[in-house]
């Protein structure tokens, strides 16, 4: 079912072995639907917390509400992790804010680019904002306690033809360095510091996640206008932070509303 380990990536997982613990079982395919479906199968079977499947070509990717994730062969970082939470951490609302910390932190580390957060689960750059990537965290196990979250990580590496109603705000790496960047240091980084996250996720210290999402999104949280819908009712507010449960908190005629899922825009992508 699987494929040899790229020589690259192999090699750079490796040297970084006693950093990455258990998060260096790292499975490869080339060619795939999507790495969250087949993470999510072997989390079924019982894969250890921080296994991981990479593959150079999604087929069939999601996004968050059912989208597609755009996946063209060699152009990106298509990554499943498996986590398995303790007890206390708050559910997948914590799990995703911790994970993109993770990879944000991750491509701060190799790139040295001034990435930040959107939220609940997109990298972004600049002003207006130009969108890097995405997380797609999907609980298994009807919880709580989960008995696992596949964390889907998609990243735009090179320049590639976007699909037209992401073109506008879509960048990569690559552009946005104006060099290209290798995949393989970017697979460990991304590892070791989902490691670390989940370390402190799993300590049940919620106020360090939370502390550092707000630091890496603080842009989108210091009153910026964002809209969503409630029923047949679009809503307007502003983003004021987030709550210790990973909720968004929005100032809405004069009152806090805590926001946990749902379609939320922000206004013109720009803080």
């Amino acid at each position: 079912m699987f494929e040899s380990t790229p020589a690259d990536v192999a090699s750079a997982l490796d040297a970084a072995a006693t950093r990455l613990d258990g998060f260096g079982r790292l499975r490869f395919r080339a060619d795939v639907d999507s790495t969250n479906d087949i993470a999510l199968a072997l989390a079924l079977a019982g894969e250890p917390h921080g296994t991981s499947v990479l593959a150079d070509v999604q087929h069939a990717g999601r996004g968050r509400r059912g989208h597609d994730w755009f996946s063209p062969p060699g152009a990106g970082l298509y990554l499943s992790i498996i986590v398995r939470p303790a007890a206390t951490p708050g559910g997948t609302p914590l799990v995703t804010l911790a994970a993109g910390v993770a990879v944000a932190q991750a491509v701060r580390a190799v790139s040295a680019l001034p990435v930040e957060l959107k939220w609940p689960n997109d990298l972004v750059i600049g002003r207006p904002w130009r969108k890097l990537g995405g997380l797609l965290c999907e609980a298994m196990g009807a919880g709580p306690p989960l008995d696992a979250v596949v964390v889907g990580v998609g990243l735009n590496l090179r320049r590639a033809a976007y699909p037209r109603e992401v073109a506008p705000r879509a960048t990569s790496i690559d552009v946005e360095l104006g060099r290209p960047i290798d995949r393989a240091p970017l697979v460990v980084e991304v590892l070791v510091a989902m490691r670390t996250m989940m370390d402190v996720l799993n300590r049940g210290d919620r106020e360090t996640v939370c502390a550092e999402w707000r630091r890496l999104g603080e842009a989108g949280l210091c009153g910026s206008a964002v809209r969503w819908r409630d029923g047949d009712e679009e809503r307007r507010g502003r983003a004021r932070g987030i709550d210790t449960d990973g909720a968004l908190l929005v100032e809405r005629e004069g009152r806090l509303e805590r926001l946990i899922a749902g379609d939320i825009e922000w206004d013109n992508w720009y803080p």
